[in-house]
């Protein structure tokens, strides 16, 4: 069954869908030249948001944990995505090595880790699983609702990382470095690592996508004719920050006020009545945490002590120093009559299937990304990536030709970001 969608219909957006159908063949074209001078990421997952007046990404995740979200019927174009991704960077690897977060409390996640671990056998490469975890000191075997994984301990030898009877070609990581890299994969390695270290979110900044996604999306939007500001969200960068001391709030307050102002501006130019609203997030990190909604400038400076010291840590207890501030895309996307968003999936620079992020206590603006949540694989009869040109532009596989394109912005996107950070590093 394919979720029954809500969204308003009627604007900006369904003038973007017509758009992209209109411009499809240079949409492609557009796509195949601008990923032929750069090296997409190994996989990644896009957060996407639908405000019925603006379709943006509004996160970009370089080690996705919802392989166990994704539809069956999208196994096939996922394998063959991973062949090619495999052929692109390693096309010698017999041997994978998955080195996944260490969750091993919970089952939702090993269960991600099951199915990406079956994807790469399917896709022609022996893997195995191998823990950082200093208590996995020999095999252990793990439950998920897809099926049992097995845990080993990963060993050094050299140059190279290792299990005690297998020696891998490449090293696969789900686990995205919050806290830095172990000792055990300090560079130099000889074998290829996937995403390169430099991904991990030690490393890499919101901030520093953002400001390579409105690039990207600026360059597409040239090309086809469109206004970027129906692709890109406004945001700022606010560094010094201590949520704990109360240091910097006034500085996040000031380029709230900013924000707001030049948001107010361009909803104005085009007769926008939903009220604008920020999204104040730490730079670095994922799972939802450190992450706060301000709908006024001046909530910010009377946070409670209890909302200060949420926003002061995310992932691995990292103290938050600097956040991004990024317009709020409200979702009129609705799943059974709760708030979701889309998630897309994409391995190499292929769109592989996704989900809707489904939160029944949450509304339209509204950080979606927090327990309580479900997920409802998208199904449907055809790629993300192939329009009907027969049917409606709101007609579901158009809608979700959209998203496909817009993911694959943000993908671009990461590629260029992790090119600098290489070339800094």
């Amino acid at each position: 069954m394919i979720p029954h969608l809500t969204t308003a219909l009627t604007g900006p957006l369904l003038a973007i869908e017509r758009h992209f159908l209109a411009h499809q063949p240079a949409i492609e074209q557009w796509f195949r030249s601008a990923f032929s001078g750069v090296l997409p990421p190994f996989y990644a997952s896009a957060d996407l948001r639908n405000a019925g007046f603006k379709l943006a990404p509004v996160d970009l995740n370089l080690f996705p944990g919802g392989f166990n979200n994704l539809a069956e019927p999208f196994t096939p174009l996922a394998v063959q995505a991973l062949q090619i991704a495999i052929e692109r960077v390693c096309p010698n690897a017999r041997r994978f090595l998955l080195i996944p977060e260490n969750h091993t409390r919970n089952p939702y996640y090993l269960a991600n880790v099951w199915h990406l671990q079956r994807l790469l056998r399917l896709a022609g490469v022996e893997v195995r699983v191998g823990s950082l975890l200093p208590e996995i000191t020999q095999k252990t075997e793990c439950a998920t609702p897809a099926g049992p994984i097995l845990l080993e301990p990963l060993l050094r030898r050299g140059d190279r990382i290792v299990l005690p009877d297998y020696e891998p070609c490449a090293i696969l990581l789900n686990n995205d470095l919050a806290a830095g890299i172990p000792p055990l994969l300090t560079p130099p390695l000889a074998q290829r690592v996937l995403p390169p270290l430099v991904a991990g979110w030690h490393r890499r900044r919101k901030s520093h996508h953002a400001r390579c996604y409105a690039e990207v999306a600026h360059s597409f939007a040239e090309a086809i004719s469109i206004d970027p500001w129906y692709l890109i969200p406004a945001h700022r960068k606010v560094t010094d920050i201590d949520f704990a001391a109360k240091q910097g709030l006034e500085a996040i307050a000031d380029a709230a006020a900013e924000l707001f102002a030049e948001i107010r501006r361009e909803y104005a130019q085009r007769a926008i009545d939903h009220p604008p609203y920020l999204v104040v997030k730490a730079d670095a990190g994922t799972y939802g945490m450190a992450v706060m909604v301000l709908k006024d400038p001046g909530e910010i400076l009377s946070l409670s002590r209890r909302d200060r010291n949420k926003m002061a840590r995310g992932k691995e207890g990292i103290s938050v120093t600097q956040v991004l501030l990024q317009e709020g895309v409200p979702t009129f996307e609705r799943v059974a009559g709760a708030a979701a968003e889309p998630v897309v999936y994409m391995i190499d620079h292929y769109v592989v299937g996704g989900f809707y992020r489904v939160h029944t206590q949450r509304g339209p603006d509204d950080n979606l990304n927090a327990p309580g949540m479900h997920f409802t694989p998208l199904q449907f009869a055809r790629p993300l990536t192939t329009p009907d040109f027969t049917a409606a532009p709101d007609a579901e596989p158009n809608r979700f030709y959209a998203y496909g394109v817009v993911a694959r912005l943000a993908l671009l996107a990461a590629s260029r970001e992790l090119s600098e950070l290489t070339v800094s590093s």
